[in-house]
């Protein structure tokens, strides 16, 4: 399989809970519907995707280096950096305020309709986990995969949680290489 640049995002709504002053109590925030449009449309993205929050590779080296990153990715001409992970809402709330994320936008995938839009629901069972998704990263122009980076041995019920070429690093160096090109490119899935 092989997912090619001409290729666009999947068309979905998110289910996200925002922060609204005129909720009254110790919780407010109020349940807003983002669209695939609302989060890509018009904008370069840079999005990564991991099995989940609170897990051992996501909390210590995933999301921190993004986070850590986030300037000098922003730096490259994107305009947002998001996290994306199939988790309610509630649980991403929590493990951003657990790990300090303030600049990474946390993008629950609840039901996993992106994810499985995408090509990238694998099932975890023999973690324990049930569906996930598969750790990968993409650029994300307008809507239009500009370019993506899967971890190797991708399928279902893998007996390891390859961490080799999502990471922020790698995201960097692609950008600052394309900043000078603007071509599209495409990539192998293994």
């Amino acid at each position: 399989m092989a997912v090619f640049a001409t290729e666009r995002v999947p068309d979905v709504v998110f289910k996200t809970r925002v922060r609204d002053e005129s909720v009254s109590g110790p919780n407010p925030y109020r349940w807003q519907d983002k669209t695939t449009h609302d989060i890509f449309g018009g904008k370069r993205v840079v999005l990564f995707s991991l099995p989940g929050a609170f897990t051992p590779t996501c909390s210590s080296t995933h999301l921190p280096r993004y986070e850590e990153l986030y300037e000098d990715i922003k730096s490259q001409g994107v305009d947002e950096v998001i996290c994306l992970s199939v988790n309610d809402a509630f649980v991403m709330f929590q493990w951003g305020k657990h790990q300090g994320a303030e600049k990474v936008f946390l993008l629950p995938d609840g039901n996993g309709e992106f994810t499985r839009k995408m090509g990238m629901l694998v099932d975890k069972s023999n973690l324990g986990f049930g569906m996930r998704s598969w750790r990968y990263s993409m650029v994300v122009n307008d809507g239009q995969i500009e370019k993506m980076f899967i971890e190797a041995d991708y399928g279902d019920n893998c007996p390891t949680d390859p961490f080799e070429v999502s990471d922020a690093d790698t995201m960097l160096a692609y950008l600052k290489g394309a900043h000078a090109s603007t071509a599209p490119t495409a990539v192998a899935v293994g």
